[in-house]
């Protein structure tokens, strides 16, 4: 496999990682009420693991040729993104303030909630998914001497670091710059819920038999 492709990937990768979506909701509702953003970012990683891995198995081209199982995992996402938007305005609505203490953070949900709830963000957005399928083997060489699938994960971990480096600066910088603000962390806290619900609804709105 040619540097220059993986240089490319490299590049495209990062400039889809940097258009805002569920991802950085996430990443954002996780700066503002969480003591570390890690754990919610680890989450978003491990959903681009599982993505990586139906890949590299041959199970998304399957998904993406039968209407009825991609329809069912557009479900699933969608209703799981508006689940998602709704705690999160209802914790904005409830918070007193953006910083979170040791005791807030004792009482708020474990490192392995955060964790299994980033995975779930982006392991079932639908679209995530067919951006995979879609991306991953045109920069693969089909003649190379190194596997299709080693090609596709070492692909996959290249986008997994480019997707933890800027939802790491996200979180950070959310909590950083807002930490100081309530009424201003309130707010952003209920437009990433409400850009996960829209998006949920959305996703939702494309299965109508219009």
């Amino acid at each position: 496999m040619a540097a220059s492709s993986i240089a490319a990937f490299a590049l495209v990768s990062f400039l889809l990682v940097l258009v805002p979506g569920a991802d950085w909701a996430y990443a954002i509702t996780s700066g503002l009420r969480d003591r570390s953003v890690v754990p919610a970012v680890g989450g978003l990683m491990l959903g681009y693991v599982g993505l990586t891995a139906v890949v590299v198995a041959g199970v998304a081209a399957l998904v993406a040729r039968t209407p009825a199982v991609l329809t069912a995992l557009t479900l699933v996402g969608a209703v799981y993104l508006v689940w998602l938007g709704v705690t999160t305005l209802l914790g904005a609505k409830d918070a007193k303030a953006p910083g979170v203490t040791a005791a807030d953070d004792a009482a708020g949900p474990g490192p392995g909630s955060r964790l299994l709830k980033g995975a779930g963000v982006s392991g079932l957005n639908p679209k995530a998914l067919l951006l995979y399928l879609a991306l991953l083997p045109q920069f693969a060489d089909q003649h190379g001497t190194w596997p299709l699938a080693l090609q596709i994960g070492l692909l996959g971990l290249v986008h997994m670091c480019n997707a933890g480096a800027v939802y790491l600066g996200v979180g950070s910088l959310a909590r950083t710059v807002l930490r100081a603000r309530p009424t201003a962390a309130r707010l952003i806290t209920r437009l990433s819920g409400i850009a996960m619900i829209v998006l949920g609804a959305l996703l939702l709105v494309e299965q109508l038999p219009f």
